[in-house]
């Protein structure tokens, strides 16, 4: 005889919830908020004397890691609070994390600077030096 359970919405729900609860947190180091490690990128420093930080994709580098939310705001927290150095043990290069963020969000579409615009020209000031309005 097959005989199947029904669940309720609130069991789903419960044991959906109750799953995430049971993955490992990790710390951002930029907002220094808890959230599940599979939310989270992690970050290791490149070694051999190096100063970069490399996005460690497949979560399985050697070496200590630093854990980061994939958006512009932890990371220019990191930058600005320097969490790069202090987790990574001197580590400070995060170019290689800030074009892995930008692909992010611009395949997801939240980036909202024209596509055409390289990112070296969006952060030059468009002011006129002074004297030089004539």
């Amino acid at each position: 005889m097959n005989v199947r359970k029904m669940l309720t919405v609130a069991e789903v729900l419960h044991s959906a919830n109750q799953h995430s609860e049971d993955q490992p947190q990790r710390t951002c180091i930029g907002c220094r908020k808890k959230a599940p490690r599979s939310e989270l990128l992690r970050l290791v420093a490149e070694g051999s004397g190096s100063t970069a930080v490399l996005v460690d994709e497949r979560r399985r580098m050697a070496g200590r890691g630093a854990w980061l939310h994939p958006s512009e705001t932890c990371l220019a927290l990191a930058v600005k609070r320097r969490a790069f150095g202090r987790a990574l043990n001197g580590a400070t290069g995060a170019t290689a994390v800030e074009r892995r963020i930008l692909a992010g969000e611009q395949a997801a579409g939240l980036l909202r600077m024209p596509q055409h615009m390289p990112l070296a020209d969006a952060a030059k000031t468009v002011q006129p030096e002074s004297g030089s309005e004539n």
